[in-house]
């Protein structure tokens, strides 16, 4: 069991991978990026032509493909029956259908599993997503939840798309995200809301540097508070 976990919630394009990962970074912890998860399984019910709606197809898509997650100091490396896969997860198409796995409670259940088995076998871990401190780990050592506004966040996005040579403009980049919002919060498992205990950090106008040094202070606060989880020795 994990000495320490720390969970990064927040929606899309809030600054919550880059976020962790450099927050594991400065506490010499794994990273668990979890949208890699989703995504993987999503590029592999693609590449299976399976209908993505179909909870049973996507579920045998889990069941029947081998995913290897490793994390590392550039973020979390995403193998599919062997095959490195870390970049085209990342593509619109992907993006853009990850929300049926998402909404898909069967699937989320298995993903859920497989979160909790990576921090079993890591001494440290931060994890980011939609629910690691609401359902995956809700005895989080220390809980965040970022945000930041709509408009900061589609230019993220679109920059992040423009570094990978994608091409979308601003406006399919708002409308997309704004789509993955009302996925994300009007779910029936795991809707994205910030955990009861969550500390709560506005992105928009900070740069990353000042958001993880907020996020290690706040960690480093709470550690030496003696915070722990239920049962934890």
């Amino acid at each position: 069991m994990s000495r320490l976990i720390v969970t990064i919630d927040g929606p899309a394009a809030s600054g919550k991978s880059t976020v962790a990962r450099l927050l594991a970074e400065k506490l010499n912890a794994s990273f668990l990026d979890t949208g890699a998860m989703y995504r993987a399984v999503t590029l592999a019910a693609i590449q299976a032509q399976v209908n993505l709606s179909n909870e049973k197809q996507l579920l045998d898509v889990l069941n029947n493909t081998h995913f290897e997650f490793t994390s590392s100091n550039n973020g979390m490396l995403v193998k599919i029956n062997g095959v490195d896969v870390t970049e085209k997860i990342r593509t619109p198409v992907v993006t853009a259908n990850a929300r049926y796995v998402a909404s898909s409670a069967p699937a989320r259940a298995r993903l859920v599993e497989m979160q909790r088995r990576f921090a079993e076998s890591h001494d440290k871990i931060v994890t980011e997503g939609r629910d690691q401190g609401t359902v995956a780990f809700p005895d989080a050592d220390v809980k965040f939840f970022l945000n930041a506004g709509l408009d900061e966040r589609a230019r993220r996005r679109q920059a992040e798309q423009k570094a990978k040579g994608i091409a979308q403009t601003i406006d399919e980049v708002r409308r997309d995200i704004q789509k993955r919002d009302v996925s994300d919060e009007s779910r029936s498992v795991g809707p994205l809301k910030p955990a009861d205990d969550a500390v709560i950090i506005d992105t928009t106008d900070l740069s990353v540097e000042k958001v993880v040094a907020k996020l290690t202070d706040c960690v480093k606060s709470r550690l030496g508070k003696g915070a722990s989880r239920p049962g934890k020795k």
